[in-house]
Parts: structure tokens; C-alpha cells; sequence
């Protein structure tokens, strides 16, 4: 679980990104291995940040879905180069999935193209030609054209929880601060790094 101060500051980091005009503040680097050890990242949006870590979705059987399904560990990275001397916040951790009900609930808010395209789409496989997505796209229109669209079997949410948070505020000639809070024997250690 995190701690207030950690939560608190992200979130008051998060704000200050929003409000220095930060495009897509909640865009985050998401890092994650396959068995073998290789590893591969991605830009994903943070969709909730609460005491459990730090929430997203996507298609469990892509390859992040099948990486973070085999390997259940993961890496985040923000960076607000628009805040203040450049902010970057390092987040690495479990993996877990979210509840039904709560996916459920997040993806009724999406928007109705964006709730046709989890169905449409084999994320990650290969496409033979556009053609053949947008037929699969017309036939999810079709086959909801009366309906609310359901949130498909394979797709959810996933819940990093943490075990390291790191906030990185840039310093003119490199000069920078780093605060690490760590998770281990049952709590949060606190230890300013070099920079």
C-alpha cells in the first residue's frame, strides 16, 4: 500500500504537470520482460493512482498482456520535461489485475469507438491489410448497433503496486535531486540518492 507522502506527492506532481500544460501528464513508459529476460516498453496513460499503485488497461493477450501475465513484475516512467527544471517519477513493481467490477466500471466511460475498437482489435498480432481491422470494426458496430457495448473477455486492467518510487527533479548542470522510497520488511524506507 502506499504511503500518504508518496501518494500525495504524485498526485500533487500529476497537477503540476496538468497545469504547466504538460501534454497527456497521465502518459507513462511502461516497461516490462518476457520469460527469456528480453524486455520491451511502451508508452501507456496512467488511468488511477490510489493507496493499491497505479492502474491502466489493455489487451491481456497482447504481448505487455502476455509479458506481464508470464512476468508479473513491471517499470513505469513519467516525465514532465514542462515542470519546473524537468520532473521524472520512477515507479517499479508487481503487477496484479484488477477486479471485473472495476474494469467494468472504466471501460462504460470510454468512448463508444474506443469500446468497438477493444473488440475489433488483435492487438499485437499480425494485419494483413488495414481493410481487414475496419471490417472487424463494422461487424462489432453491427453486432452492438442496439446496444450498450460489453467489455470484451480480454480486455482489463492491470495494477502496478509498488515496491519503488522514485521522484527525480531536475537541477541546471546536472545537478539533480533524487528521493527514493522503497518497500521492504513491511514499510517504507526513505534514502536521498546521488544524483
Amino acid at each position: 500500500m502506499l504511503s500518504d507522502e508518496i501518494l500525495n506527492t504524485f498526485r500533487r506532481l500529476m497537477a503540476e504537470a496538468q497545469a504547466a500544460g504538460e501534454p497527456d501528464a497521465n502518459a507513462m513508459n511502461l516497461a516490462s520482460a518476457e520469460a527469456g529476460g528480453r524486455v520491451s516498453s511502451r508508452m501507456l496513460l496512467l488511468k488511477s493512482a490510489d493507496a493499491r499503485g497505479f492502474t491502466f488497461y489493455t489487451n491481456l493477450d497482447s504481448d505487455k498482456g502476455r509479458q506481464l501475465h508470464a512476468q508479473p513484475r513491471a517499470a513505469m516512467c513519467f516525465h514532465w520535461k514542462h515542470l519546473r527544471d524537468g520532473v521524472q517519477v520512477r515507479i517499479e513493481g508487481r503487477v496484479e489485475a484488477v477486479d471485473d467490477a472495476e474494469a467494468d466500471a472504466y471501460f462504460a466511460t470510454r468512448p463508444r469507438e474506443s469500446q468497438l475498437g477493444a473488440w475489433a482489435s488483435l492487438q499485437s498480432q499480425t494485419l494483413p491489410d488495414r481493410a481487414t481491422f475496419e471490417q472487424r470494426y463494422a461487424d462489432a458496430e453491427r453486432r452492438y448497433a442496439n446496444a450498450p457495448v460489453p467489455r470484451p473477455p480480454h480486455w482489463s486492467g492491470l495494477r502496478l503496486v509498488p515496491d519503488l518510487v522514485e521522484f527525480w527533479y531536475g537541477v541546471p548542470f546536472r545537478l539533480h535531486e533524487r528521493h527514493r522510497h522503497e518497500w521492504h520488511e513491511g514499510a517504507w524506507h526513505y534514502r536521498l540518492l546521488y544524483p
